[in-house]
């Protein structure tokens, strides 16, 4: 995001819960395959996203398209899968009403169960991380949130990509004119202010 990671602030688990809002949009990074490769293919340190969709009970509840269904999960359990508890938090620059944080709930309880895509294409059936944010927040508001873009465009802005993984993931083919958005584009959207970027601890 915007810090260096040396300068990164530090904070509880407890103490982040409380400064969540419905709507915020949370970033972490997942130290698994294909997720570690997003990372180069992107030129960011987040690979996986979801969004606050309930703050009324014990902690929030961040909904997320995750492998293999999409679902809704306790912060505790979100923020524990991050690689060394590196955490970004982002909200809308423009408050959400009432209306719209029960639209975007609403929204993300009717993709509950769909299957992930692991070919990360914006137009198929299935949903992953980014897509789902993405369509879960447009419902409410109206805001398409990122960069849609081809494979094409993404793969060779960043020199360090590592082609040879791609073209066995695409079984030889890499689908470049495919159109996709990514959780990179997604955090350095300027529709959306930082509440928190760090490391989270006390996560069990």
């Amino acid at each position: 995001m915007r810090a260096h990671a040396a300068a990164l602030p530090r904070a509880a688990l407890p103490s982040l819960a409380s400064q969540l809002k419905v709507g915020d949009v949370v970033f972490i990074r997942v130290d698994s395959l294909p997720f570690v490769k997003v990372v180069s293919a992107t030129d960011s340190w987040t690979n996986h996203v979801g969004i606050v969709v309930d703050v009324s009970g014990t902690e929030p509840m961040v909904a997320e398209s995750h492998i293999p269904v999409s679902g809704i999960t306790p912060l505790s359990r979100f923020v524990g899968r991050s690689d060394a508890g590196r955490v970004a938090v982002l909200r809308l620059s423009e408050p959400l009403t009432t209306d719209q944080q029960q639209a975007m709930a609403d929204s993300a309880r009717r993709r509950t169960g769909i299957y992930y895509d692991t070919g990360f294409n914006l137009h198929s059936k299935r949903e992953f991380c980014s897509r789902y944010v993405r369509e879960v927040v447009q419902d409410a508001t109206g805001t398409g949130l990122g960069e849609v873009e081809t494979f094409a465009t993404m793969l060779h802005r960043n020199p360090h990509t590592d082609l040879g993984f791609w073209r066995v993931w695409y079984f030889g083919r890499i689908p470049w004119t495919r159109e996709t958005v990514t959780p990179a584009s997604l955090l350095n959207d300027q529709r959306l202010k930082p509440v928190f970027d760090g490391y989270v601890g006390g996560v069990v």
